[in-house]
C-alpha cells in the first residue's frame, strides 16, 4: 500500500541489522530448512502479489500480507510429512505481530503451541522451539501496526520424523487457569469469515457490556442449595432446560471477562445434577416451578440437553476437570444419554425429548432449531464415537433437502419437520405448538445462528451453502435494512407478522458473516443489536442476541 511504502523500504534496508539484533529467542541452525517451496495457505491475502507462497519462496524481496485491520489471521505451511521441528525464523515486514503463536499439528486440526508472545517487536524473530508435526502455523493474535501481518519469509527447520505432539486438548488448564479466556480467539474461524467493523477491543467491550446486563436480568440464586439458574419469564415455567443450557454455554465462554464465571457455572451444574430427567437421569428435567421443583413429568428436552452437554465440554477445556465437578465425565455421560434417548435410531435425527418413543405421534417429528452441527462435532471429538458424524450428516442433508424442496427462493426452515422416516416435510398446521409449526417462526428463528455457527468455525461447505442461501434472501428481502426483518415468515418469504425482536433479527448476523460481500449488511445488523436494549421479560431474545454477538465477534469456539 502507498501509505506504508516508506516503512517497507526501511524494513527491507534494515534486514541485515535485524538479523543481528532482533528476535525473541536465539536459535541454532543445526537442522536443515524444510519449509522452502512447500505448500502454504493463509487465512487471508491482502492482494495480488502478496500470496502466502511468497513467504516460503526463499526470497526476501517478496512477501505474504494478510488483510488489513484484523487481528486473528494465520499462515500455515504443510511440510508434507511429520517432522521434528527445532527452529522457526520469522522475517517480518513493517506490518508485524505484537502478539502471535507458533503452532504445530499432525493433522491440520489439533494444534499445539511451541511458542507464544504478546510483546513482539518486528524485525526477525529467530526462535528455538521443540515440537513435531506435519503442519506449522503462525497465528497472529494482536497486530503491531494499524495494518495486517506481513512476512518476507517464514522458515521452518527440522528433520523428517518425530513423535506426534501432545495436543492442548487435555483437561489440565494452562497456568493462568483458563484454556480459552474471552477475547483470546485461540481457534481461528474459517477463511473469509467477516466480523463487525471496529477494533477487537471495541467489539469485545460491547459483548461484555451486553453480557453483564443479561446476567443482571436473568441469572439468579433462588431456592438455595448452592444453585444458580437462568430465569425464563417468557416461558411456560420460571425455569426451563433451554435457559439453563444457554446459561452454561454463555458463562463458560465469558470466563476471563467475568471473575465469577466458574462459580456461576458450578451452580448451574449443581442445578443440572439435582434436577435429573425422570426418564434418563443423565439428562436434565425440562421444566421447574417457582419452588424449583421439576414439573410436567420431569422428562428431558433435547434443545436444553444439547447445550448442557456442550457447556460441560466448554468448561472442561476452560478450567479442566479436577475441581468440584468432573466436567468431562458429566459431559460424556450427557452426550451418551442424548444419543441413547433423544436421537431417533432409525433416522439419526434428533427427537423432541427423551419422552418420545416408538409408536407415538411425535416419534418422527424433529425441531429445526435443535440441529446444532458444531455441537455434533464437539460430541464426536469428546467421545470418539463416529455415530456423531453420521448424525451430523443426516441433519445437514435434511437441511439441504428442505431448502431445495420447500424454500428454494429463501432457504428458510420450518419450526418443525414431520414424516422424518419417509418424506420429510413442514407440517400443514399445528403439530405441537401453534398453527405456524410449519413456518419460520419462534423456533426456526434460531436456525441462521445455529447453521452459521458451524459454517464460521468449520468452514464446512454444506453449512456454508445453507447459511449463504439464508443471507442472500434476507438481505434482498429487507433491502439491507435490518429494521425490516419481521417476526415470522412463510417458507416462500411472505411475512406472517409484524414487529421486531432480537430472536428474529440477530441470528441473521451470523449468516451474514459467512458472505465476504456482506460487510455493510453485517455492520447494520451489529449496530441494530447495539441499540436494542435488553428486554427483562424475554430471556429468549436476550440470550440469543448475546450468543450471536459472541459468535460474530470471533469469540465462539468448539471444544
Amino acid at each position: 500500500m502507498d501509505r506504508r511504502s516508506a516503512l517497507a523500504a526501511v524494513s527491507a534496508a534494515g534486514l541485515v541489522l535485524g538479523l543481528l539484533v532482533a528476535g525473541t529467542t536465539s536459535a541454532t541452525a543445526a537442522d536443515p530448512l524444510v519449509s522452502q517451496g512447500k505448500g502454504v495457505t493463509a487465512s487471508s491475502v491482502e492482494g495480488a502479489g502478496l500470496e502466502a507462497a511468497k513467504a516460503v519462496d526463499g526470497s526476501t524481496t517478496t512477501r505474504w500480507a494478510s488483510l488489513e485491520g484484523r487481528d486473528q489471521e494465520w499462515i500455515r505451511v504443510d511440510l508434507g510429512s511429520a517432522h521434528s521441528v527445532s527452529r522457526v525464523r520469522l522475517n517480518w515486514e513493517a506490518a508485524y505481530a505484537r502478539g502471535y503463536r507458533v503452532q504445530t499439528s499432525p493433522d491440520d486440526s489439533a494444534w499445539t503451541d511451541v511458542f507464544s508472545t504478546s510483546a513482539g517487536d518486528g524485525g526477525v524473530d529467530d526462535l528455538t522451539v521443540s515440537g513435531s508435526g506435519r503442519y506449522v502455523r503462525v497465528l497472529g493474535t494482536a497486530r503491531g501496526t494499524e495494518w495486517g501481518y506481513s512476512l518476507w519469509e517464514l522458515e521452518v527447520y527440522g528433520v523428517v520424523g518425530g513423535a506426534p505432539p501432545t495436543t492442548t486438548t487435555t483437561t489440565t488448564p494452562p497456568s493462568n487457569g483458563l484454556g480459552y479466556a474471552f477475547g483470546s480467539r485461540k481457534t481461528p474461524y474459517a477463511s473469509g469469515v467477516l466480523r463487525p467493523s471496529g477494533s477487537t477491543s471495541t467489539v469485545d467491550a460491547a459483548v461484555v457490556d451486553y453480557y453483564q446486563r443479561w446476567k443482571s436480568a436473568f441469572v439468579r440464586q433462588n431456592c438455595g442449595n448452592g444453585w444458580y439458574q437462568v430465569i425464563s419469564p417468557d416461558a411456560d415455567h420460571p425455569y426451563v432446560a433451554e435457559a439453563q443450557g444457554y446459561g452454561m454455554v454463555v458463562v463458560a465462554t465469558m470466563a476471563g471477562a467475568d471473575p465469577d464465571a466458574r462459580k456461576i457455572f458450578d451452580g448451574l451444574v449443581k442445578w443440572k445434577i439435582d434436577h435429573p430427567s425422570s426418564i434418563n437421569p443423565d439428562l436434565l428435567a425440562a421444566e421447574q416451578d417457582v419452588n424449583c421443583r421439576s414439573v410436567n413429568g420431569g422428562d428431558g428436552a433435547t434443545d436444553g440437553d444439547m447445550d448442557v452437554a456442550y457447556g460441560l465440554l466448554l468448561a472442561d477445556r476452560q478450567w479442566g476437570s479436577t475441581g468440584t465437578y468432573d466436567y468431562k465425565q458429566l459431559a460424556i455421560r450427557h452426550v451418551n444419554a442424548i444419543k441413547a434417548s433423544e436421537v431417533n435410531p432409525q433416522t439419526n435425527l434428533l427427537k423432541l425429548g427423551d419422552w418420545s418413543s416408538a409408536g407415538d405421534q411425535y416419534y418422527y417429528l424433529s425441531r429445526s432449531s435443535d440441529w446444532m452441527a458444531d455441537h455434533f462435532r464437539a460430541f464426536r471429538k469428546a467421545t470418539g464415537d463416529g455415530a456423531w458424524d453420521t448424525i451430523r450428516t443426516a441433519h445437514q442433508n435434511l437441511i439441504s433437502t428442505l431448502q431445495q424442496n420447500f424454500a428454494p427462493g429463501t432457504g428458510l426452515l420450518p419450526d418443525f419437520v414431520e414424516n422424518t422416516n419417509s418424506s420429510p416435510r413442514p407440517p400443514a398446521g399445528q403439530v405441537l405448538e401453534s398453527v405456524n409449526d410449519g413456518k419460520y417462526y419462534w423456533n426456526a428463528c434460531r436456525v441462521p445462528w445455529r447453521i452459521g455457527a458451524d459454517a464460521v468455525t468449520s468452514g464446512d461447505s454444506s453449512s456454508l451453502n445453507a447459511a449463504r442461501k439464508l443471507n442472500t434472501w434476507v438481505k434482498s428481502k429487507t433491502g439491507g435494512n435490518p429494521d425490516n426483518i419481521a417476526m415470522g415468515y412463510q417458507l416462500n418469504g411472505t411475512q406472517i407478522s409484524g414487529g421486531s425482536a432480537a430472536a428474529f433479527f440477530a441470528p441473521f448476523a451470523v449468516v451474514a458473516a459467512t458472505d465476504p460481500g456482506s460487510q455493510a449488511w453485517l455492520d447494520a445488523l451489529w449496530n441494530k443489536m447495539l441499540r436494542t436494549p435488553i428486554d427483562g421479560g424475554s430471556y429468549f431474545s436476550a440470550s440469543i442476541q448475546l450468543q450471536v454477538m459472541i459468535t460474530v465477534t470471533g469469540n465462539h469456539w468448539v471444544p
